[in-house]
């Protein structure tokens, strides 16, 4: 499933673990997820969306 979490964390200011603690996950956690390496649980992407200021449509595609 391809993402735009990377992009999204970079224009709002945030490191990963920034938005790690913000979702209550680890840095590598995080890191995986933008690296495509790890599909989040459902309630995992709705905590990004939200602190990512946007929607789950918006930050993922799939492939």
């Amino acid at each position: 499933m391809r993402n735009h979490i990377n992009e999204r964390r970079t224009q709002a200011g945030l490191t990963q673990q920034d938005l790690a603690n913000a979702c209550g996950v680890s840095r590598q956690t995080i890191n995986a997820i933008e690296n495509e390496k790890y599909d989040p649980t459902l309630k995992l992407a709705f905590a990004l969306a939200k602190h990512l200021h946007t929607t789950v449509d918006e930050l993922f595609q799939y492939s």
